[in-house]
């Protein structure tokens, strides 16, 4: 009996060993991060060179970027330039040639990027809105868009009619008689013009870049 015992022993031993891991088994690769060169959609970036596109598209957009460099934004609309030399010219004049406030236009902007999930848009845009007067308490406070357009302790007048308009035109596309009344007591209809053309054209930048994966540089 405890020979059988010994022989059966012998026999299960290699076999319980086998099963167990060892110790000294390589650990798997971590995954390769995917390159910078690829958006989260797949779709590849136009290269930051000479390749980029037609001399005068892309000349024409470094001269609105800090040092000459492409975003990722731009990279991407480079598959298109039709597409990247139209949108250039009609950004380029939301932020550098309407007589709307910069804090009140960077101010929709943002509630357009946070409603809509589009991170990238948000973290362009916070510093601008930074560097046109807003607070991080705002910003904090944009975080909660629903609450945001009652919140009369971080917003003024102005900035909470705006932030309603924005909420609108993004949540439900059909704007309120009341809030148009209200914006329109408010601003100037030129910059009643320019702020309904600032939110419906970052709608425009939040479901593009959502769409293609377009990440920060």
């Amino acid at each position: 009996m405890m020979v059988r015992s010994a022989r059966l022993l012998r026999l299960t031993l290699p076999l319980l060993a086998a099963m167990i891991p060892s110790q000294t088994s390589p650990v798997a690769e971590p995954t390769a991060p995917r390159p910078r060169s690829v958006s989260l959609s797949g779709i590849p970036y136009r290269p930051d060179d000479a390749s980029a596109g037609p001399a005068d598209v892309v000349d024409a957009i470094r001269a609105r970027r800090a040092g000459g460099k492409l975003l990722n934004l731009d990279r991407m609309l480079l598959h298109s330039p039709p597409l990247a030399q139209g949108w250039n010219a009609m950004f380029g004049a939301i932020r550098t040639k309407l007589t709307l406030p910069p804090k009140l236009r960077e101010l929709a902007i943002l509630s357009v990027g946070f409603i809509n999930r589009a991170e990238y848009e948000w973290r362009q845009h916070e510093p601008e809105f930074l560097a046109a007067g807003g607070t991080r308490a705002q910003l904090d406070a944009l975080r909660d868009p629903a609450t945001a357009l009652g919140d009369s302790a971080h917003f003024d007048a102005t900035e909470l009619a705006a932030l309603t308009l924005a909420y609108e035109m993004t949540t439900r596309v059909t704007v309120a008689e009341v809030t148009m009344r209200r914006v329109r007591a408010l601003l100037p209809d030129a910059q009643v013009v320019e702020l309904v053309g600032t939110i419906a054209g970052y709608n425009m930048v939040s479901r593009f870049v959502v769409a293609t994966g377009v990440e920060m540089e």
